[in-house]
């Protein structure tokens, strides 16, 4: 290790390897169990292509995935915490208008969403793109669901001089992680359910600003202190109220810190 030219790789490899090693003494796997393990890891390599990743949902199903989000974006300055991108954001969302409706089907109860953006000193973040994206009241994506119309439940919002947005849709439901691979095995020999509360993405981006890339959750859903991927923090669990006749509402506030706008590149094509 030591003669690794590049610092970064030569530090990242040797804590690799030290903490590797450090595991398999503890857990002293069994020769039969080190080659079930090296078999599972090459079937989620083999598991992944164009249209899933695999070894991105192994990540996310052990926690590492939330912890490196958290290690890379958490300052102590009062922020809004971060969250996963997940794998359904799509670039391009249509823009939209103060109040418009991003539920391009009108299946499901009415969820009115308000909210505010404001720098870590309390001053509003006018003119700030709020990328919204979640799935249907039946938790699928628009790109994983021939039945719903194109960019169906996206849209792109801008904050007006006071920081605040507005938009409305449909309340989102809950879903289950792809169980049909590998990774579906680990979680029955965990015993463990597969679903991810309900929740809406935001991806929030001015010049000036660090990119806030975040979810908000369903406060009221069943695994809200569950969720298989380890994304919800309490600062992130959205109250739902009623509204009207069969509606909801969200208001949600949100942080950001100064850096860099950076917008990442979507996981699917």
């Amino acid at each position: 290790m030591s003669r690794t030219p590049d610092p970064r790789l030569r530090e990242v490899m040797a804590s690799l390897v030290r903490h590797l090693h450090g595991f398999v003494r503890e857990a002293r796997p069994t020769e039969e169990e080190f080659e079930s393990a090296i078999e599972f890891l090459v079937r989620v390599g083999q598991a992944s292509g164009a249209e899933k990743n695999e070894m991105i949902l192994l990540s996310d199903l052990l926690g590492v995935s939330t912890l490196v989000v958290m290690l890379n974006n958490e300052q102590g300055k009062g922020e809004t915490d971060a969250a996963l991108l997940g794998p359904f954001w799509r670039a391009g969302s249509p823009p939209c208008a103060p109040g418009d409706s991003i539920a391009r089907d009108a299946k499901g109860e009415p969820l009115d969403v308000k909210g505010r953006v404001a720098a870590v000193d309390g001053s509003a973040v006018a003119g700030a793109t709020v990328d919204v994206w979640q799935a249907s009241p039946v938790g699928l994506y628009e790109n994983q669901d021939p039945d719903q119309p194109d960019h169906n439940l996206r849209g792109r919002f801008e904050t007006d001089g006071e920081g605040r947005f507005h938009f409305r849709t449909v309340r989102p439901a809950g879903y289950p992680v792809p169980t049909d691979g590998p990774c579906g095995e680990m979680l029955r020999a965990q015993d463990r359910h597969p679903y991810r509360p309900a929740h809406i993405h935001f991806m929030i981006s001015k010049e000036g600003f660090r990119t806030l890339v975040t979810q908000v959750f369903a406060n009221d859903d069943d695994c809200i202190a569950a969720d298989v991927v380890f994304g919800v923090t309490p600062a992130l669990s959205g109250r739902f109220e009623r509204h009207g006749a069969g509606g909801w509402r969200l208001e949600y506030d949100f942080v950001m810190q100064p850096g860099d706008r950076r917008i990442p590149r979507p996981p699917l094509p």
